[in-house]
């Protein structure tokens, strides 16, 4: 007979917790840099609209274009 006696955590328990515990740390890290770059970094400036695609949305909203 063999004796199965408790030698403490599972190899793959071990393995588990710690590729949980890094997946874990990685989402609370990337929260916390978010939030902190919403609060210091000024926010994105727009490209600017070109006269060409301002013209087509005016002519969309079926208001003409000054000099036309």
């Amino acid at each position: 007979m063999m004796n199965d006696e408790v030698k403490g955590f599972n190899p793959g328990l071990i393995v588990l917790l710690v590729v949980v515990g890094v997946l874990l740390a990685f989402l609370v890290g990337n929260y916390v840099l978010y939030m902190y770059a919403q609060k210091t970094l000024p926010p994105r400036k727009k490209k600017p609209v070109s006269k060409k695609k301002m013209k087509r949305e005016r002519l969309k909203q079926g208001v003409s274009a000054p000099g036309e």
